[in-house]
């Protein structure tokens, strides 16, 4: 049975000062949760804030990023509206990778078993050219590989093989994924 009023995340590493943590709140919200449209802003703000940003990043807006120092994106990246990455642990999306809208990463999650509903967390990997779909959601420790896709409404808690769709809840590999030209 859960005892809430045990929980103590006292070991959790944020990685930044609670004036850093505010600051960025307050820029989340005005600049990256909000309609604003502006991609070279939120790339230079992301960047200011400690994140690894490529170049030909687009990020939609009503975009929920928890703490951009521990975010990496590579070179081309599409970031869609209202995308939450809840980055308790890191979050790396390599190159070319699409993150559909109203997609989640949840680097975090809490330890049913034990009384005081403990914290875990894991960090999350798009490898290049991997497609998060619209309203899908990555679990803690989640590394999709190369050329993957997990398919809208789809949620994956463990790796997405390469070159591979998935889909379900818990997901299944479906099929190869084959390139046209």
């Amino acid at each position: 049975m859960q005892q809430l009023n045990t929980f103590d995340n006292a070991d959790y590493d944020i990685g930044k000062s609670t004036f850093i943590v505010g600051l960025w709140y307050v820029v989340n919200t005005l600049f990256f949760k909000s309609a604003i449209p502006f991609y070279s802003l939120k790339v230079a703000l992301l960047r200011s804030f400690g994140a690894e940003v490529g170049k030909g990043v687009k990020i939609k807006p009503h975009v929920n990023i928890k703490y951009p120092w521990k975010l990496r994106i590579g070179d081309h990246v599409w970031i869609g509206e209202q995308v939450w990455i809840d980055n308790l642990d890191y979050v790396t999306i390599e190159s070319h990778c699409c993150i559909s809208q109203r997609a989640m990463l949840l680097c975090g999650n809490h330890n049913y078993k034990k009384p005081s509903f403990d914290l875990i967390t894991g960090a999350i990997t798009l490898k290049q050219s991997s497609w998060l779909c619209a309203s899908a959601m990555l679990g803690p420790g989640v590394t999709m590989h190369e050329n993957s896709i997990l398919s809208p409404y789809s949620f994956a808690n463990s790796d997405v093989e390469a070159n591979s769709i998935y889909q379900g809840n818990p997901a299944v590999k479906v099929r190869q994924r084959r390139a046209e030209n």
